[in-house]
Protein backbone atom coordinates (compact mmCIF):
# COMPACT_ATOMS: atom_id res chain seq x y z
CA UNK A 1 0.00 0.00 0.00
CA UNK A 2 3.01 2.47 0.69
CA UNK A 3 4.14 1.52 -2.89
CA UNK A 4 0.80 2.74 -4.54
CA UNK A 5 1.33 6.07 -2.59
CA UNK A 6 4.17 6.37 -3.55
CA UNK A 7 3.46 5.63 -7.37
CA UNK A 8 0.69 8.24 -6.96
CA UNK A 9 2.70 10.76 -5.52
CA UNK A 10 5.02 10.27 -8.35
CA UNK A 11 2.49 10.61 -10.66
CA UNK A 12 1.20 13.71 -9.82
CA UNK A 13 4.75 15.38 -9.17
CA UNK A 14 5.71 14.40 -12.34
CA UNK A 15 2.24 15.54 -14.34
CA UNK A 16 2.32 18.58 -12.59
CA UNK A 17 5.84 19.16 -13.10
CA UNK A 18 5.45 18.56 -16.45
CA UNK A 19 2.19 20.83 -17.33
CA UNK A 20 4.05 24.09 -15.47
CA UNK A 21 7.69 24.45 -15.69
CA UNK A 22 8.76 20.96 -17.47
CA UNK A 23 10.44 19.45 -14.42
CA UNK A 24 13.11 17.21 -15.21
CA UNK A 25 12.04 13.75 -14.34
CA UNK A 26 14.97 13.30 -12.58
CA UNK A 27 14.41 15.67 -10.01
CA UNK A 28 10.80 14.59 -9.01
CA UNK A 29 13.43 11.27 -9.06
CA UNK A 30 15.25 12.84 -6.46
CA UNK A 31 12.72 13.59 -3.85
CA UNK A 32 11.19 10.29 -3.37
CA UNK A 33 13.32 7.72 -1.51
CA UNK A 34 13.34 4.04 -3.39
CA UNK A 35 13.00 1.87 -0.15
CA UNK A 36 8.99 2.67 -0.95
CA UNK A 37 8.52 0.73 -3.42
CA UNK A 38 7.72 -3.37 -4.62
CA UNK A 39 8.47 -5.12 -7.51
CA UNK A 40 5.09 -3.97 -8.98
CA UNK A 41 5.31 -0.37 -8.06
CA UNK A 42 9.26 -0.18 -10.17
CA UNK A 43 7.08 -1.33 -13.35
CA UNK A 44 5.12 1.52 -12.88
CA UNK A 45 8.26 3.42 -12.09
CA UNK A 46 9.78 2.75 -15.17
CA UNK A 47 6.85 3.80 -17.19
CA UNK A 48 7.14 7.37 -15.27
CA UNK A 49 10.93 7.70 -15.74
CA UNK A 50 12.16 5.66 -19.12
CA UNK A 51 9.94 7.63 -21.70
CA UNK A 52 6.73 5.19 -21.92
CA UNK A 53 3.32 6.95 -21.42
CA UNK A 54 1.85 7.51 -18.33
CA UNK A 55 -1.50 8.76 -17.52
CA UNK A 56 -2.17 12.66 -16.63
CA UNK A 57 -5.39 14.11 -14.84
CA UNK A 58 -5.70 17.37 -15.61
CA UNK A 59 -8.51 19.76 -14.35
CA UNK A 60 -11.42 18.84 -16.41
CA UNK A 61 -9.97 16.31 -18.27
CA UNK A 62 -10.30 13.11 -16.35
CA UNK A 63 -7.91 9.90 -17.13
CA UNK A 64 -9.56 6.78 -18.16
CA UNK A 65 -7.38 4.49 -17.11
CA UNK A 66 -5.50 6.03 -13.84
CA UNK A 67 -2.91 4.33 -11.79
CA UNK A 68 -4.67 2.14 -9.64
CA UNK A 69 -6.28 0.39 -12.77
CA UNK A 70 -1.78 0.15 -14.56
CA UNK A 71 -1.38 -1.26 -10.74
CA UNK A 72 -4.01 -3.90 -11.19
CA UNK A 73 -2.95 -4.67 -14.46
CA UNK A 74 0.89 -5.19 -13.58
CA UNK A 75 -0.26 -7.39 -10.60
CA UNK A 76 -2.56 -9.75 -12.58
CA UNK A 77 -0.10 -9.95 -15.40
CA UNK A 78 2.68 -10.83 -12.60
CA UNK A 79 0.26 -13.47 -10.94
CA UNK A 80 -0.33 -15.11 -14.36
CA UNK A 81 2.91 -15.62 -14.70
CA UNK A 82 3.26 -17.53 -11.24
CA UNK A 83 0.67 -20.14 -12.41
CA UNK A 84 2.01 -20.59 -15.50
CA UNK A 85 5.24 -21.19 -13.66
CA UNK A 86 3.83 -23.97 -11.38
CA UNK A 87 1.88 -25.40 -14.08
CA UNK A 88 5.21 -26.21 -16.03
CA UNK A 89 6.65 -27.49 -12.99
CA UNK A 90 3.14 -29.64 -12.49
CA UNK A 91 3.68 -30.68 -16.14
CA UNK A 92 7.15 -31.82 -15.60
CA UNK A 93 6.56 -33.65 -12.33
CA UNK A 94 3.65 -34.93 -14.07
CA UNK A 95 5.91 -36.86 -17.25
CA UNK A 96 7.36 -39.46 -14.20
CA UNK A 97 3.98 -40.52 -13.52
CA UNK A 98 2.82 -41.09 -17.25
CA UNK A 99 5.86 -42.74 -18.02
CA UNK A 100 5.32 -45.22 -15.25
CA UNK A 101 2.04 -45.61 -16.87
CA UNK A 102 3.65 -46.57 -19.98
CA UNK A 103 5.96 -48.80 -18.23
CA UNK A 104 2.75 -51.20 -16.70
CA UNK A 105 0.69 -51.01 -19.54
CA UNK A 106 3.63 -52.41 -21.91
CA UNK A 107 4.46 -55.04 -19.26
CA UNK A 108 0.89 -55.80 -18.96
CA UNK A 109 0.40 -56.55 -22.56
CA UNK A 110 3.16 -58.69 -22.75
CA UNK A 111 2.01 -60.89 -19.56
CA UNK A 112 -1.69 -61.37 -21.67
CA UNK A 113 0.58 -63.42 -24.22
CA UNK A 114 3.64 -64.62 -21.93
CA UNK A 115 2.37 -68.02 -22.01
CA UNK A 116 2.38 -68.45 -25.22
CA UNK A 117 5.86 -66.77 -25.80
CA UNK A 118 7.40 -69.37 -23.44
CA UNK A 119 5.62 -71.81 -25.62
CA UNK A 120 7.35 -70.34 -28.74
CA UNK A 121 11.02 -70.68 -26.72
CA UNK A 122 10.70 -73.42 -24.92
CA UNK A 123 9.84 -76.63 -26.53
CA UNK A 124 9.75 -78.58 -23.26
CA UNK A 125 6.12 -76.37 -23.16
CA UNK A 126 4.39 -78.07 -26.27
CA UNK A 127 2.31 -80.87 -26.24
CA UNK A 128 3.00 -83.03 -29.30
CA UNK A 129 0.64 -85.75 -30.52
CA UNK A 130 2.68 -89.21 -31.60
CA UNK A 131 0.28 -89.35 -34.17
CA UNK A 132 -2.73 -87.63 -35.65
CA UNK A 133 -4.92 -89.71 -33.86
CA UNK A 134 -3.77 -89.49 -30.52
CA UNK A 135 -5.77 -88.64 -27.54
CA UNK A 136 -5.22 -87.33 -24.62
CA UNK A 137 -3.94 -89.36 -21.65
CA UNK A 138 -6.82 -89.52 -18.26
CA UNK A 139 -5.10 -88.49 -15.32
CA UNK A 140 -4.48 -92.07 -13.84
CA UNK A 141 -2.77 -92.58 -17.00
CA UNK A 142 -0.55 -89.90 -16.17
CA UNK A 143 -0.04 -90.83 -12.80
CA UNK A 144 1.06 -93.92 -13.31
CA UNK A 145 3.41 -92.96 -15.97
CA UNK A 146 5.05 -90.13 -13.87
CA UNK A 147 5.25 -92.91 -11.29
CA UNK A 148 6.80 -95.70 -13.89
CA UNK A 149 9.61 -92.56 -14.95
CA UNK A 150 9.90 -91.50 -11.05
CA UNK A 151 9.42 -94.23 -8.39
CA UNK A 152 10.04 -91.97 -5.81
CA UNK A 153 8.01 -89.00 -6.58
CA UNK A 154 4.75 -88.46 -5.37
CA UNK A 155 2.20 -86.46 -7.40
CA UNK A 156 0.78 -83.85 -5.93
CA UNK A 157 -1.48 -81.69 -8.67
CA UNK A 158 -1.87 -82.01 -12.07
CA UNK A 159 -2.87 -78.53 -13.84
CA UNK A 160 -4.57 -79.05 -17.33
CA UNK A 161 -3.74 -75.84 -19.62
CA UNK A 162 -6.97 -74.14 -22.05
CA UNK A 163 -4.93 -75.20 -25.13
CA UNK A 164 -4.46 -79.18 -25.95
CA UNK A 165 -1.32 -78.13 -27.35
CA UNK A 166 0.44 -77.12 -23.86
CA UNK A 167 1.83 -79.35 -21.67
CA UNK A 168 0.39 -80.48 -18.24
CA UNK A 169 2.23 -79.03 -15.66
CA UNK A 170 2.45 -81.29 -12.63
CA UNK A 171 4.41 -80.68 -9.53
CA UNK A 172 5.90 -83.89 -7.98
CA UNK A 173 7.19 -84.31 -3.98
CA UNK A 174 9.91 -86.09 -2.80
CA UNK A 175 11.31 -87.68 0.22
CA UNK A 176 14.17 -85.51 0.89
CA UNK A 177 11.29 -81.99 0.75
CA UNK A 178 12.05 -81.26 -3.12
CA UNK A 179 8.73 -80.42 -4.75
CA UNK A 180 9.65 -79.38 -8.63
CA UNK A 181 7.02 -78.56 -11.02
CA UNK A 182 7.60 -80.82 -14.22
CA UNK A 183 5.97 -80.49 -17.96
CA UNK A 184 3.85 -83.77 -18.79
CA UNK A 185 2.97 -84.75 -22.76
CA UNK A 186 -0.40 -85.73 -21.97
CA UNK A 187 -0.66 -87.90 -25.38
CA UNK A 188 2.55 -89.82 -24.17
CA UNK A 189 2.97 -89.48 -20.45
CA UNK A 190 6.79 -88.22 -20.91
CA UNK A 191 8.57 -85.84 -18.13
CA UNK A 192 9.19 -83.59 -20.54
CA UNK A 193 11.24 -80.89 -18.65
CA UNK A 194 11.51 -79.11 -15.26
CA UNK A 195 9.02 -75.79 -14.64
CA UNK A 196 11.76 -72.91 -13.50
CA UNK A 197 10.21 -71.70 -10.40
CA UNK A 198 10.12 -67.85 -12.26
CA UNK A 199 10.41 -68.53 -15.94
CA UNK A 200 9.31 -65.48 -18.59
CA UNK A 201 5.95 -65.70 -17.51
CA UNK A 202 5.98 -65.04 -13.83
CA UNK A 203 8.72 -62.39 -14.50
CA UNK A 204 6.16 -60.31 -16.53
CA UNK A 205 3.37 -60.66 -14.50
CA UNK A 206 5.73 -59.72 -11.09
CA UNK A 207 7.05 -56.86 -13.48
CA UNK A 208 3.86 -55.70 -14.41
CA UNK A 209 2.06 -56.50 -11.02
CA UNK A 210 4.12 -55.26 -8.51
CA UNK A 211 7.16 -53.95 -9.65
CA UNK A 212 9.29 -57.05 -8.65
CA UNK A 213 8.80 -55.90 -4.84
CA UNK A 214 8.92 -58.79 -2.47
CA UNK A 215 5.93 -59.49 -0.43
CA UNK A 216 7.35 -59.32 2.78
CA UNK A 217 4.27 -58.77 5.53
CA UNK A 218 0.96 -58.75 3.59
CA UNK A 219 1.00 -57.09 0.14
CA UNK A 220 4.25 -55.45 -1.02
CA UNK A 221 4.20 -51.56 -1.47
CA UNK A 222 5.11 -52.16 -5.33
CA UNK A 223 1.66 -53.62 -5.77
CA UNK A 224 -0.22 -51.01 -4.20
CA UNK A 225 1.97 -48.58 -6.28
CA UNK A 226 0.74 -50.36 -9.89
CA UNK A 227 -2.92 -50.46 -8.53
CA UNK A 228 -3.03 -46.89 -7.50
CA UNK A 229 -2.61 -45.92 -11.36
CA UNK A 230 -6.25 -47.01 -11.64
CA UNK A 231 -7.74 -44.31 -10.32
CA UNK A 232 -5.64 -41.74 -13.00
CA UNK A 233 -6.50 -43.71 -15.72
CA UNK A 234 -9.95 -43.74 -14.77
CA UNK A 235 -10.09 -40.25 -14.24
CA UNK A 236 -8.12 -39.71 -18.03
CA UNK A 237 -10.82 -41.96 -19.05
CA UNK A 238 -13.91 -39.74 -17.80
CA UNK A 239 -12.26 -36.45 -18.90
CA UNK A 240 -11.33 -37.27 -22.02
CA UNK A 241 -15.01 -38.19 -22.87
CA UNK A 242 -16.08 -34.62 -21.17
CA UNK A 243 -13.32 -32.69 -23.26
CA UNK A 244 -14.28 -34.83 -26.66
CA UNK A 245 -17.21 -33.05 -27.28
CA UNK A 246 -19.99 -36.08 -29.48
CA UNK A 247 -17.13 -38.68 -29.41
CA UNK A 248 -19.02 -40.74 -30.44
CA UNK A 249 -18.41 -39.83 -34.23
CA UNK A 250 -15.33 -41.04 -33.77
CA UNK A 251 -16.34 -44.54 -34.50
CA UNK A 252 -18.38 -43.50 -37.50
CA UNK A 253 -16.12 -40.99 -38.89
CA UNK A 254 -12.04 -41.90 -37.53
CA UNK A 255 -9.69 -38.82 -38.94
CA UNK A 256 -5.84 -39.86 -38.93
CA UNK A 257 -4.09 -37.64 -40.98
CA UNK A 258 -0.77 -39.26 -42.07
CA UNK A 259 1.18 -36.34 -44.16
CA UNK A 260 0.68 -33.41 -41.96
CA UNK A 261 3.43 -33.28 -39.45
CA UNK A 262 3.97 -35.80 -36.54
CA UNK A 263 2.28 -33.53 -33.96
CA UNK A 264 -1.02 -33.82 -35.91
CA UNK A 265 -0.75 -37.87 -36.64
CA UNK A 266 -0.10 -38.33 -32.66
CA UNK A 267 -2.64 -35.80 -32.01
CA UNK A 268 -5.73 -38.03 -34.14
CA UNK A 269 -4.07 -41.19 -33.16
CA UNK A 270 -4.59 -40.73 -29.70
CA UNK A 271 -7.90 -39.60 -30.06
CA UNK A 272 -9.07 -42.51 -32.45
CA UNK A 273 -7.12 -45.17 -29.88
CA UNK A 274 -9.33 -43.54 -27.35
CA UNK A 275 -12.30 -43.75 -28.60
CA UNK A 276 -11.84 -47.63 -29.77
CA UNK A 277 -10.68 -48.33 -26.45
CA UNK A 278 -12.84 -46.79 -24.16
CA UNK A 279 -14.59 -49.95 -22.79
CA UNK A 280 -11.12 -51.55 -22.71
CA UNK A 281 -9.61 -48.69 -20.82
CA UNK A 282 -12.70 -48.84 -17.75
CA UNK A 283 -12.47 -52.51 -17.64
CA UNK A 284 -8.46 -51.86 -17.10
CA UNK A 285 -8.49 -49.33 -14.34
CA UNK A 286 -11.90 -50.58 -12.28
CA UNK A 287 -9.91 -54.32 -12.38
CA UNK A 288 -6.50 -52.35 -11.23
CA UNK A 289 -8.69 -50.10 -8.61
CA UNK A 290 -9.92 -53.13 -7.16
CA UNK A 291 -6.35 -54.95 -6.95
CA UNK A 292 -5.87 -51.64 -4.52
CA UNK A 293 -8.91 -52.33 -2.49
CA UNK A 294 -8.56 -56.10 -2.11
CA UNK A 295 -4.96 -55.32 -0.85
CA UNK A 296 -6.58 -52.92 1.43
CA UNK A 297 -8.81 -55.49 2.65
CA UNK A 298 -6.38 -57.99 3.02
CA UNK A 299 -3.82 -56.39 5.03
CA UNK A 300 -6.68 -55.51 7.13
CA UNK A 301 -7.61 -59.42 7.73
CA UNK A 302 -11.37 -58.43 6.07
CA UNK A 303 -12.28 -60.91 3.89
CA UNK A 304 -15.51 -60.91 1.68
CA UNK A 305 -15.15 -64.62 0.32
CA UNK A 306 -17.74 -67.15 1.37
CA UNK A 307 -15.30 -70.12 0.71
CA UNK A 308 -14.85 -72.69 3.58
CA UNK A 309 -11.56 -73.56 5.01
CA UNK A 310 -10.10 -76.24 3.74
CA UNK A 311 -11.78 -79.75 5.40
CA UNK A 312 -9.80 -82.67 6.98
CA UNK A 313 -11.05 -85.97 7.06
CA UNK A 314 -11.60 -87.23 10.62
CA UNK A 315 -9.51 -89.75 12.30
CA UNK A 316 -11.77 -92.74 13.06
CA UNK A 317 -12.96 -92.39 9.40
CA UNK A 318 -9.56 -92.84 7.99
CA UNK A 319 -9.28 -97.06 7.35
CA UNK A 320 -6.30 -98.57 8.55
CA UNK A 321 -4.65 -102.18 7.19
CA UNK A 322 -2.90 -104.76 9.40
CA UNK A 323 0.41 -104.18 7.59
CA UNK A 324 1.10 -100.46 7.78
CA UNK A 325 0.05 -100.01 3.64
CA UNK A 326 -2.04 -97.00 2.55
CA UNK A 327 -5.40 -97.91 2.53
CA UNK A 328 -7.50 -98.34 -0.92
CA UNK A 329 -8.45 -95.15 -2.60
CA UNK A 330 -10.75 -94.19 -5.19
CA UNK A 331 -8.62 -93.00 -8.65
CA UNK A 332 -8.77 -89.55 -10.32
CA UNK A 333 -10.90 -90.63 -13.39
CA UNK A 334 -13.38 -91.91 -10.29
CA UNK A 335 -13.31 -88.68 -8.74
CA UNK A 336 -14.15 -86.88 -11.77
CA UNK A 337 -16.48 -89.32 -12.90
CA UNK A 338 -18.53 -88.59 -9.27
CA UNK A 339 -18.16 -84.98 -9.89
CA UNK A 340 -19.51 -84.87 -13.44
CA UNK A 341 -22.44 -86.49 -12.43
CA UNK A 342 -23.19 -84.70 -9.67
CA UNK A 343 -22.44 -81.17 -11.15
CA UNK A 344 -23.43 -80.93 -14.67
CA UNK A 345 -21.38 -78.69 -16.79
CA UNK A 346 -18.43 -79.15 -14.23
CA UNK A 347 -15.31 -78.59 -16.68
CA UNK A 348 -11.95 -79.90 -14.52
CA UNK A 349 -8.96 -77.88 -15.16
CA UNK A 350 -7.17 -79.04 -11.97
CA UNK A 351 -6.46 -81.89 -9.48
CA UNK A 352 -4.95 -81.95 -6.14
CA UNK A 353 -4.17 -85.22 -4.74
CA UNK A 354 -4.15 -86.12 -1.29
CA UNK A 355 -1.02 -84.76 0.80
CA UNK A 356 -1.15 -87.40 3.44
CA UNK A 357 -3.72 -90.11 4.90
CA UNK A 358 -6.27 -87.40 6.41
CA UNK A 359 -6.69 -85.26 3.34
CA UNK A 360 -9.53 -85.02 0.66
CA UNK A 361 -8.82 -84.95 -3.41
CA UNK A 362 -9.54 -82.10 -4.49
CA UNK A 363 -11.05 -81.31 -7.66
CA UNK A 364 -11.33 -77.69 -9.74
CA UNK A 365 -12.46 -76.13 -12.85
CA UNK A 366 -15.00 -73.91 -14.30
CA UNK A 367 -18.91 -74.10 -14.98
CA UNK A 368 -21.57 -72.14 -17.12
CA UNK A 369 -19.38 -68.80 -16.34
CA UNK A 370 -16.00 -68.74 -17.11
CA UNK A 371 -14.65 -65.83 -14.96
CA UNK A 372 -14.83 -67.69 -11.63
CA UNK A 373 -13.66 -71.58 -10.50
CA UNK A 374 -15.20 -73.66 -8.19
CA UNK A 375 -13.86 -76.78 -6.61
CA UNK A 376 -15.36 -79.80 -4.65
CA UNK A 377 -13.60 -81.94 -1.63
CA UNK A 378 -14.41 -85.88 -2.58
CA UNK A 379 -13.40 -87.93 0.38
CA UNK A 380 -10.73 -90.78 -1.47
CA UNK A 381 -11.78 -93.58 0.63
CA UNK A 382 -15.42 -93.49 0.11
CA UNK A 383 -15.99 -91.51 -2.44
CA UNK A 384 -18.26 -88.97 -0.90
CA UNK A 385 -18.52 -85.40 -2.20
CA UNK A 386 -18.05 -83.40 1.53
CA UNK A 387 -17.43 -80.25 0.62
CA UNK A 388 -17.67 -77.68 -2.39
CA UNK A 389 -17.11 -74.42 -2.93
CA UNK A 390 -19.60 -73.76 -6.06
CA UNK A 391 -21.10 -71.17 -8.22
CA UNK A 392 -24.75 -71.14 -6.23
CA UNK A 393 -22.82 -70.78 -3.06
CA UNK A 394 -21.12 -67.50 -4.15
CA UNK A 395 -23.03 -64.07 -3.22
CA UNK A 396 -23.40 -61.29 -5.83
CA UNK A 397 -20.42 -59.70 -4.51
CA UNK A 398 -18.45 -62.55 -5.06
CA UNK A 399 -19.27 -62.46 -8.66
CA UNK A 400 -18.27 -59.37 -8.90
CA UNK A 401 -15.02 -59.49 -6.95
CA UNK A 402 -13.73 -62.75 -8.03
CA UNK A 403 -14.51 -61.57 -11.97
CA UNK A 404 -11.78 -58.76 -12.22
CA UNK A 405 -8.58 -60.69 -12.34
CA UNK A 406 -9.64 -63.13 -15.36
CA UNK A 407 -11.02 -59.85 -16.99
CA UNK A 408 -7.61 -58.08 -16.24
CA UNK A 409 -5.53 -60.55 -17.44
CA UNK A 410 -7.95 -62.00 -20.23
CA UNK A 411 -6.71 -65.35 -19.70
CA UNK A 412 -10.85 -66.46 -19.47
CA UNK A 413 -11.31 -67.64 -23.30
CA UNK A 414 -8.38 -69.22 -24.82
CA UNK A 415 -5.84 -67.45 -27.38
CA UNK A 416 -8.29 -65.55 -28.59
CA UNK A 417 -9.60 -63.36 -26.20
CA UNK A 418 -6.11 -63.26 -24.82
CA UNK A 419 -5.19 -61.66 -28.37
CA UNK A 420 -8.19 -59.64 -28.20
CA UNK A 421 -6.01 -58.09 -24.80
CA UNK A 422 -3.32 -57.39 -26.34
CA UNK A 423 -4.31 -55.60 -29.47
CA UNK A 424 -6.06 -53.30 -26.95
CA UNK A 425 -3.35 -53.38 -24.46
CA UNK A 426 -0.55 -52.54 -27.31
CA UNK A 427 -2.80 -49.80 -28.83
CA UNK A 428 -3.92 -48.66 -24.90
CA UNK A 429 0.06 -48.46 -24.31
CA UNK A 430 0.53 -46.65 -27.75
CA UNK A 431 -2.41 -44.58 -26.45
CA UNK A 432 -0.37 -43.35 -23.67
CA UNK A 433 2.77 -42.99 -25.56
CA UNK A 434 1.26 -40.38 -27.84
CA UNK A 435 -0.22 -38.63 -24.86
CA UNK A 436 3.41 -38.59 -23.42
CA UNK A 437 4.81 -37.14 -26.71
CA UNK A 438 2.41 -34.82 -26.91
CA UNK A 439 2.42 -33.48 -23.00
CA UNK A 440 6.44 -33.44 -23.18
CA UNK A 441 6.31 -31.12 -26.40
CA UNK A 442 3.88 -28.99 -25.30
CA UNK A 443 5.94 -28.64 -21.99
CA UNK A 444 9.04 -27.99 -23.41
CA UNK A 445 8.04 -25.60 -25.72
CA UNK A 446 6.05 -23.66 -22.66
CA UNK A 447 9.08 -23.84 -20.52
CA UNK A 448 11.37 -22.71 -23.57
CA UNK A 449 8.75 -19.57 -23.66
CA UNK A 450 8.47 -18.84 -20.30
CA UNK A 451 12.34 -18.47 -20.42
CA UNK A 452 12.46 -16.33 -22.83
CA UNK A 453 9.65 -14.30 -21.49
CA UNK A 454 11.80 -14.01 -18.23
CA UNK A 455 15.23 -12.85 -20.07
CA UNK A 456 13.70 -10.38 -22.01
CA UNK A 457 11.92 -8.97 -18.85
CA UNK A 458 15.16 -8.70 -17.14
CA UNK A 459 17.03 -7.48 -20.35
CA UNK A 460 17.31 -3.42 -20.21
CA UNK A 461 15.98 -1.31 -22.85
CA UNK A 462 18.39 -0.56 -25.56
CA UNK A 463 17.74 2.80 -25.71
CA UNK A 464 17.66 3.21 -21.92
CA UNK A 465 20.66 5.59 -22.22
CA UNK A 466 19.64 8.13 -24.32
CA UNK A 467 16.15 8.29 -22.86
CA UNK A 468 17.59 11.75 -20.90
CA UNK A 469 18.68 13.30 -24.34
CA UNK A 470 14.89 12.78 -26.10
CA UNK A 471 12.31 15.24 -26.04
CA UNK A 472 10.28 15.09 -22.83
CA UNK A 473 6.47 13.35 -23.67
CA UNK A 474 3.58 12.99 -21.53
CA UNK A 475 0.75 10.03 -22.53
CA UNK A 476 1.73 11.40 -26.11
CA UNK A 477 1.72 15.27 -25.39
CA UNK A 478 4.88 17.64 -25.74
Amino acid sequence: MNGMRAVEAVRIAFCTGMQSSKTPRRNIFLHIGLGFFDSHSSLLLRQVFFGQAVPCSFAGQPHAHGLNSSYKDAYSMSKKSRSKLWFLVHSWLALPIWFFVLIVCVTGTLAVVSQEIVWLANPDVRASKPTEDAVALSYDQVVAAIRKAEPEALVQNIRTPQEPHFALRVKVGYPDGRSVSVYVNQYTGVIQGISPKFDFQGFTRALHGWWLVPFTSGYSWGWYLVSLLGLPMLASLVTGLVVYKKFWKGFFNPTLRLRQGARIFWGDFHRLSGIWSIWFIAVISITGTWFLIQAILSDNQISISSEPVAPAIARENVPTSADGHPAPSIGVDRAIELTTRTIPGFDVSYVILPGNAYSYLTIGGRGWYPLMNQSVSINPYSGTLDSSHLLSDRSGLEFVTESMRPLHTGDFGGLWVKLIWFFFGLLLSMMVLSGLLIWSKRTALATLAALKRSNHATRPPAKRAAAGSQPETVGGTM
